[in-house]
């Protein structure tokens, strides 16, 4: 079930780490999400970046596979409808897809 969120004030209150997270628990931002001041970007060092960059690009691997023209505009409609990009869609179906074989041999 869930719970009804009181609505947050505008701007929130300055809080400790622990309040603001038991604040934001109770209270939505829904309402004056619009008013609040944007953040600063983060900026990560070096380091950090290239181990990101690295572990990313150690994850996956390239592939070429052929579909039909409506099973990618299929993927692409139900990839949207989940806010998801189709191509994470497609990478999801499949990983399901070994669990499940993978179960059964």
């Amino acid at each position: 079930m869930k719970k009804e969120l009181l609505p947050a004030k505008s701007p929130p209150p300055k809080l400790s780490s622990n309040e603001a997270a038991e604040y934001f628990d109770t209270h939505s931002v829904a309402e004056v999400w619009d008013s609040l001041p944007e953040g600063k970007p983060i900026k990560l060092s070096k380091t950090l970046a290239d181990k990101i960059r690295k572990r990313h690009t150690a994850a996956k691997s390239p592939i070429s596979i052929r579909l039909g023209v409506e099973q990618i505009a299929a993927a692409k409609k139900i990839a949207a409808a989940k806010s998801v990009g189709y191509q994470t869609q497609l990478r999801m179906w499949i990983a399901e897809g070994i669990r499940r074989e993978a179960k059964r041999a």
